[in-house]
């Protein structure tokens, strides 16, 4: 289908982007890679008035060390993530798992930024994001501000992001020696969302687990932290019958929808499968 007609905005910085956002109300829509609102527009679930092409805004994009944290520009593709020197170096599960990310084409063009700010709980940043204890700068009309990954996801397409601001950095420290990590997506296909997906981030002390972080994709209206899950093992060691455990809590949780990718039994037990299997390939890494 053809999408319904609409008027095209390309500002340079990210003033230009917040004056036309708020000058335009709720009748305008920020373009960043388009996976997700092109699609929308043309089956007419989403009919802008107006797109605000964000892409040709230099500030938003790039990726840097900046004191004790990773600044990732919104407008980073996922194919600049697998490449990054530094997210391989400071954070690889990123790097790692946005392999898993649709295809290349999508890759090339896909975003960071759009990936978190459409609130979609089958996009996998809004998990990995979480797991990596992120922070998201949000600039609008009044300035910047910072919010929690944890804080930012509300339901499906609804997050702590309003009408007039751009999400500009997502912020995260770097992983100390020896953090293990793991994002087991399982799909159906090349360049489907998740039936379901475990980001585990985690690091061992002394045989116990003194860190932990699993999260969960596409299992409820929005992304998951598994804290019961998380609870159940820190400070304990590593055994089967503690990560069958986990997965047993991180299951309860779990309220997805039905769809082509199966029933809600179905999608609850394989996330199951998807934390057992994110448990045991995080410890493998920790040294």
């Amino acid at each position: 289908m053809i999408p319904p007609s609409f008027e095209y905005h390309a500002p340079r910085t990210v003033s230009d982007a917040i004056a036309l956002l708020t000058s335009l109300g709720s009748e305008a829509k920020l373009l960043a890679g388009g996976h997700s609102l092109l699609p929308m527009m043309k089956l007419r679930f989403a009919q802008p008035e107006h797109l605000i092409d964000i892409n040709r805004i230099p500030e938003l994009k790039g990726i840097r060390l900046e004191g004790d944290e990773l600044v990732i520009g919104a407008m980073t593709s996922e194919t600049e993530l697998i490449n990054s020197t530094l997210i391989q170096q400071h954070l690889p599960l990123l790097s790692d798992a946005a392999k898993l990310i649709a295809d290349p084409q999508v890759r090339n063009r896909g975003t960071i930024g759009g990936d978190i700010a459409h609130g979609d709980p089958g996009n996998d940043h809004p998990a990995l994001s979480m797991a990596i204890d992120a922070n998201f700068v949000l600039q609008g009309p009044g300035g910047k501000r910072t919010v929690a990954a944890g804080a930012f996801f509300f339901g499906t397409y609804m997050t702590a992001l309003e009408e007039n601001e751009v999400l500009v950095e997502i912020r995260a420290r770097p992983f100390p020696q020896g953090t293990g990590y793991a994002y087991e997506k399982l799909k159906r296909k090349t360049g489907d969302w998740a039936t379901a997906a475990c980001a585990a981030v985690l690091r061992v002390q002394n045989g116990n687990v003194s860190h932990i972080r699993l999260t969960l994709t596409n299992l409820a209206p929005t992304a998951l932290r598994a804290q019961d899950a998380e609870s159940a093992l820190l400070g304990k060691p590593l055994s089967d019958a503690a990560i069958s455990a986990a997965a047993d809590l991180a299951m309860s949780i779990c309220d997805p929808a039905e769809d082509l990718r199966g029933d809600p039994e179905y999608k609850t037990a394989m996330a199951g499968a998807m934390v057992k299997r994110a448990i045991q390939n995080a410890a493998a890494l920790c040294n």
